[in-house]
């Protein structure tokens, strides 16, 4: 696959020197061919203005023609062609308000990041490097192109890109860039909450997050974001066991929230501030959730029996998709609720028996009852109300903890029962007041 990707860029390369305009393989794909990792796209540099790009392709999509690019579509792939470009005036510490298209491979090069990000590939696959990027990829080093001082003024998002590139390829950040993301840190108030969260989501998503999480502790940059996070306050010597092995990352986020004892709805709120989508956001509160919902009901009987209708009633409350998650992050870090108050025992318990408890629950959701609310309604002959919830919950527990066979007579008989406590409860409370 990607040698069928280079052969494509190579075509949209060729056509461009055949019409006399310098193109390169530059960027991320040059960077991880130099390593031997797979190259998820190629990105080309060109002296050809935009326009003359649109000319000479017949398949063309105007991505960012202020800044030079245009997507040029080979065959059944796309590939960003941009023009060699030198920017400046970063009024806002991040997009370049004057972008100036010249002829010079070296000059866009030099306007880059970091040092293995500046180099290019011919279509002979000769390297051009000309500021050494291979040299510190040797010396797993990741260095800003000049002065570091003004790569992070010109574009603040770089800090962050710099944590994620650190982390991503097990790199030390050179001394003097160290220095400069440090002091130029509180620039990124600049930036915004969208961008900080896509640099984290790769972060935590990458192979190596307790790197990454180890450099921000010590970088300090979270503490400089537009809008205050409780993730600044991560410390590396606090987190556990082998987290950063979970496959799905939303579990990871999970984790560090429950690593700090951040209840569900902090959680959910400081989500939404960097942008997650709800799906994302509701998928981590319901784990955290459960957590916490897990250690409120062991605290009411803190016993094995107890232990084990704790879990029962957190699946009910929660969902096996969320206590299944919880479960895989006490697996990676058995200590994880010892901030909730649980004990490592009951840790321990739970991740030996706690599937097997999920798989021995004769029903798990509402949906899975022998008896609906419609057809509850209907057999009761009683006018709709709050009661029907209460009546349903009350089937559900009491079934999936095994009191009650999942059977519509039995559920019915129990339901009416039910039904005349709640009345008999609440004529009680009114003639109480």
């Amino acid at each position: 696959m990607t040698q069928d990707l280079e052969r494509k860029a190579k075509k949209v390369i060729r056509k461009l020197l055949e019409h006399g305009y310098e193109a390169y393989m530059v960027g991320g794909c040059v960077r991880d061919k130099q390593l031997n990792r797979p190259v998820k796209d190629y990105d080309i540099a060109t002296a050809a203005k935009p326009e003359q790009v649109q000319q000479l392709f017949q398949r063309t999509i105007p991505t960012g023609l202020q800044h030079g690019t245009v997507s040029v579509r080979m065959d059944d792939c796309l590939f960003e062609v941009t023009t060699f470009r030198t920017e400046s005036g970063y009024e806002d510490f991040r997009h370049p308000t004057e972008v100036q298209f010249i002829d010079s491979l070296y000059e866009d090069l030099r306007r880059r990041d970091f040092t293995m990000n500046a180099m290019a590939l011919d279509i002979d696959g000769h390297l051009i490097d000309p500021f050494d990027g291979v040299n510190d990829m040797k010396k797993n080093l990741l260095r800003c192109v000049g002065d570091a001082n003004e790569r992070f003024q010109e574009d603040a998002l770089r800090m962050l890109r710099c944590i994620r590139f650190a982390s991503q390829y097990g790199l030390e950040i050179e001394n003097q860039t160290w220095l400069a993301l440090l002091k130029q840190a509180p620039l990124l108030e600049h930036i915004a909450m969208e961008r900080v969260r896509m640099e984290l989501e790769r972060m935590i998503a990458e192979a190596a997050p307790a790197h990454a999480v180890q450099l921000l502790e010590g970088s300090r940059l979270l503490d400089y974001v537009k809008q205050s996070l409780r993730l600044a306050d991560l410390n590396q010597e606090k987190l556990s066991g082998d987290w950063s092995t979970l496959n799905d990352p939303l579990l990871k986020w999970a984790y560090l929230y429950l690593s700090m004892g951040v209840s569900a709805a902090e959680t959910e709120q400081e989500l939404r501030a960097l942008t997650f989508s709800k799906q994302q956001v509701e998928q981590v509160r319901q784990v955290i959730a459960a957590a916490h919902e897990l250690s409120r009901q062991l605290a009411l009987e803190p016993n094995e029996d107890g232990l084990q209708q704790a879990w029962k009633l957190t699946v009910i409350s929660y969902g096996q998709e969320s206590i299944v998650g919880l479960h895989q992050i006490l697996q990676a870090s058995p200590g994880v609720l010892t901030e909730l108050g649980v004990a490592d025992k009951w840790s321990k318990s739970l991740i030996t028996c706690g599937l097997t408890w999920l798989k021995d629950m004769p029903v798990h959701s509402l949906e899975e009852l022998d008896l609906g609310g419609r057809e509850l309604l209907a057999r009761l002959s009683k006018p709709a109300g709050p009661w029907v919830s209460k009546v349903l919950a009350h089937l559900l527990r009491e079934t999936a903890l095994k009191r009650l066979a999942n059977e519509s007579d039995l559920l019915l008989a129990e339901a009416e029962r039910f039904y005349e406590s709640i009345i008999q409860q609440e004529s009680g409370a009114h003639e109480h007041k």
